[in-house]
Parts: structure tokens; sequence; C-alpha cells
């Protein structure tokens, strides 16, 4: 019997443990995957040449066994140790409408690989749904969650600047990673010729300076190698593996089991209180049951969903805290993927820079805020970057020795990159559902995912790619290239809202504690209590929201409410 279960390890569950731990409760976290060690288990340390394949995986291992993960720009020879094998974990789409599940299974979860793009969403946010029409209205605002992005910032430790923008609000801040020449040029000339547009330093969870807090932990300040996917032996960037597990172990409230995947929840239909969680040894298959007073559902939007619906009982045929029938439904990714390159032959010739910093900049929203959009609603932001070409040695000319190296010293044009990040609009027809007879190899009813992006999407694409190449002209470039299309949902990897946070029990499946309706001692606080997408990266808010109902729960406990 434990105090609370947290069932996922990663982004939101490592959180979780955290707070209830230092809070004082006997905490268990369930992880599906295997057990991983900081540092130990991280391939950080070599260098290309040390890697098989100059670190590609071979297109044979890749066709066979990661056919939907080597979309992910992350997944490579030094990394794949951190990504499913799609050929062990399969699920479905209709033939027309592909969705790319990119997963990790281990402790840590996706936080080790994850981009680390912190951004608060902003009032503006939080209203959307109410203002438009689109989903149901969030049961929070902006300022019931501002104390508890302040809480979880300091402890990540988000480099950032501080710009006073009512669409991306500001933080708790280290030091912003600087802007290159190039990067400033571009910022200086965009922000003349569109007064409402801003270029700025990406917000990162990396440590630009480490504080004390952050070194008590393990962690010190960031190399400058942007391999952070690999995994951090000096703990830069922020990790579940790096910060918030190791936090919860000094507490001595922490147990974790690896391997373990989670089947159901098990209710007391007298009390509507969980009272079990059933779950699978990986390696024996093997079931096991686990009691505690408070669950915290943190296994991923997809996943979540998966195991409440899995949940079924006689009073609940359609699944867990499914009496709205919206567990599994509005399913949203970001819209990913609308590139434009171009070159600036005007930037500063003079100049280079140093390192591998772990962020690019950012063009905060500006559609829908102070420039009208073109027939959609919602918005979004670019991310992106200023790079100066180099002529390197380039292996497949001749040329020897001096020749080589007087070759690569000369320098090229400054590139510049932008990628938009659009919204998504919550749609109940983009869903998830268990399949009626297929069963993955631990007889779990494997997944069916159903989900395309609609008209408002394609028109906000249609704005993301011509205001790209606006912006690249505007600062004295060509524009190179631009993919046009949409890359397929599922590759933005912030997907979201398949047991979203409501007012009304008909129609959300949980209230503003990220607590469920149906079940009083259930929380959910990962992607899937997302109500709307907003533009930006959600992690932080994930999060945030998690150290929010976390508090809460424990508040709930002492007054006898679980």
């Amino acid at each position: 019997m434990y105090d609370a279960i947290v069932i996922g390890s990663g982004m939101s569950g490592g959180i979780a443990a955290k707070e209830l731990c230092e809070r004082g409760l006997k905490v268990l976290v369930l992880e599906r995957g295997r057990k991983i060690e900081h540092g130990v288990d991280y391939m950080d340390t070599k260098m290309p040449w040390e890697l098989p394949n100059n670190n590609n995986i071979p297109e044979e291992e890749l066709a066979k066994d990661y056919a939907i993960q080597r979309q992910c720009y992350a997944v490579n020879e030094a990394t794949k140790q951190f990504w499913v094998k799609d050929s062990e974990h399969p699920y479905t789409t209709p033939p027309e409408k592909p969705f790319a599940w990119i997963r990790g299974y281990h402790l840590g979860g996706r936080s080790i690989m994850w981009g680390r793009q912190s951004y608060r969403l902003s009032d503006m946010d939080f209203a959307a749904n109410a203002k438009d029409g689109h989903g149901c209205d969030w049961p929070i605002r902006y300022d019931d969650l501002a104390p508890w992005y302040d809480h979880v910032e300091k402890f990540v430790g988000v480099a950032g600047s501080k710009e006073g923008l009512p669409q991306l609000p500001d933080g708790e801040f280290l030091p912003e990673f600087a802007l290159n020449d190039g990067e400033k040029l571009f910022k200086a000339e965009v922000e003349a010729k569109f007064p409402g547009r801003k270029v700025i330093s990406g917000r990162t969870a990396n440590l630009s300076v480490a504080l004390p807090h952050h070194e008590e932990l393990g962690r010190s300040t960031c190399q400058n190698r942007s391999i952070c996917e690999r995994g951090c032996s000096f703990g830069a960037n922020y990790t579940s593996l790096s910060a918030a597990l190791p936090a919860a172990e000094r507490t001595g409230n922490l147990t974790i089991i690896t391997d373990a995947i989670v089947h159901s929840l098990v209710q007391d239909p007298k009390t509507g209180k969980i009272t079990q969680v059933r779950v699978i040894d990986a390696k024996t298959k093997q079931g096991k049951t686990f009691e505690a007073k408070v669950f915290f559902l943190c296994a991923s939007t997809i996943a979540s969903a998966q195991i409440l619906l899995n949940s079924k009982s006689e009073a609940n045929p359609r699944g867990l805290a499914n009496k709205s029938d919206q567990v599994g439904r509005n399913l949203m990714d970001h819209i990913y993927d609308m590139v434009t390159v171009g070159v600036l032959p005007q930037g500063p010739n003079d100049s280079y820079f140093k390192g591998r910093r772990p962020t690019g900049i950012y063009i905060p929203r500006f559609r829908n805020v102070s420039e009208e959009a073109d027939g959609y609603v919602r918005g979004f932001g670019y991310q992106g970057a200023v790079t100066r070409l180099g002529e390197g040695p380039q292996a497949h000319l001749p040329g020897l020795g001096a020749e080589i190296k007087e070759r690569a010293r000369k320098l090229g044009p400054w590139l510049v990159y932008v990628s938009g990040f659009g919204e998504m609009l919550p749609n109940p027809q983009n869903r998830v559902t268990l399949h009626e007879t297929s069963k993955d190899k631990w007889g779990l009813p494997i997944l069916h995912i159903d989900c395309a992006q609609g008209p408002n999407e394609a028109q906000m694409g249609k704005q993301i790619m011509a205001d790209g190449k606006a912006m690249v002209e505007a600062a004295g470039g060509f524009v190179m290239m631009q993919l046009g299309e949409p890359g397929t949902p599922g590759l933005g990897i912030h997907e979201m809202g398949t047991a979203r946070m409501g007012k009304d029990p008909m129609t959300s499946v949980l209230n503003k504690y990220n607590q469920a309706h149906e079940a009083p001692n259930l929380f959910c606080t990962d992607g899937a209590a997302m109500s709307s997408s907003g533009c930006q990266n959600p992690s932080l808010t994930y999060m945030a929201l998690t150290a929010r109902a976390a508090h809460h729960a424990v508040e709930f406990l002492k007054e006898g409410n679980l």
C-alpha cells in the first residue's frame, strides 16, 4: 500500500514523483520500459567516428525496426536505444490518415530526448476555446497556472529573455543563450519591417548557468555541444533522470519499478475511487496489482488514453472516467515541418560563432495578435536558426595538406532556417480507440489512431509559408527552398488532448485540478489533459499542471477528501 502511485516516469511523471515525495507521501513510480542510469547509459562522449556507420543506422535496420521512429530527426545510432522498435509495438491507422507515434520506453521517457523548448501558454490560449467555440472551455486561466510555471522553471532551469509579450508570458529565466551576428541581423531587419513581430533567443531547458540548487543534484552548466538527445552526462539539459527523480529519491519516499506495463485501473463502484492498478511484468508477462490512496496517470497522451479505455467494467463499459465519451477523442499535434530556408548574402562577412548552442531563434505568434489572419483562427510561431556555412574539407574533392586546410578556412554565406509550429484545433473525430481484435505480445489491445488536420490548419499552413518567405526576403535574403506540406501528424511529438480538462463532466474528463470527474483520487497531468494546444511547445505546461495537481492532491488528502 502506497500513498500515491505515479504511472510513467517522463516529463509529467518525474515532476509528479518529486512533488508528492517532497510533500511527504510514499510514492511508487511504475515505468513500462527498462531501467537506465543517468550518464552511464548515454553515448554523449562518443565522436561520430567512434560510432558505427558514422552515427547512421543502416537502412535495412531502419526499415525493419524503425519505420515510423526514423521520421524523427533525433533517431540515430547513438540514440536508437531510446526509441521503440516499431516492429515490437504495433498500432493501426486508416490508410489515408497516417499518424507518426514517436515513443521511447525507458526510465525517464522522452524527457531524455526532448527538444527542450520551454514556453508558457498565455491567457489568450486558455481563453481561446470559449472565444471561438472550438473544443470545451478550459476550467483554468493563466493566473491559475502562473505560480506553478514559476515553480517549475526555477527547478528545471530555463534560459531565456524577458520580452513583455502578452502572447508569450515571461518567466523565471536563467540568462538567455545569445544570438550570433547573423541572427542579430535577421532580428533587426524583421523587427524593423514588421513592428508586431519579435525574433528572440529560443527559451530552452538548458542550464546557461547552473545555480546552487541545480548543482546539488549533480547538474552543471551547459557545454554547448548540442547533442542533447543522446542524454547529457553533465545534467545541463533537464530530464527526469537528471533532476526530478533524483530530487524525489533524496526524500527517501520513492520506489521505482521498471518493466511494469500498466494494464488497467480498478475502480470501487461504491465510492468511485481507484483502488488498484493492474500491471504486467514486461519480461515475465506475469500480472501484479498495487494499491494506493492517490493515482497520477502520466503515461503520455496516447498511452494514458489506452489505459483508461482498457479499464472497462460493468459500470464503465466504455472505459474508466468516460461517461462523457471524451476519452481518446480530441487528439491534437502541432502543424509541423513547414520550413523556409534562405541565404542572407548581406550577412556580416567577418564574423563566425563558437560552440553549438542548444537552441536557436524563436518568433512568437503574431497572427490574430498584432496582425490579422487570412481566414483562420488561432496562430503559429517559428523556430529556427541562422548559421554560417563553411567550405569544410569535403572528402569527395581532391586535395592534399595545406590546400585542404586553406579551403576549410573559407567561410560561406549565412543560411537562415525558420520552421512554423501551428495550432491544431480540438476535434472529437480525431481519436484513439482500442483495436477490436488485435493484441500486442502482452495481451493488451493495440491502438487504432484516426487523426487528420482540418481546413483551419490547411489555411494556417499557407500563411506560415508566406510569412516565412516574407521575413527571409525582408532581411535581404533569397529563399532557396520551402517545404510547403505539413509533416505527418505526430511528428511534432506534441500529441495531446485525449482526456481533456473542462468544467462540464458531460463534455470533459478532468476538472480544474486535473482530477477525473468520475474518480476523485485519479489525476491525469500529461498531454492528455490539454483542452487546446496553443502553438507553443507544451512540455512546460504539462509540468506546471502536474506540480499544481500534486499540491492539491496532497491538500485533499490532508482534508480527508480523497
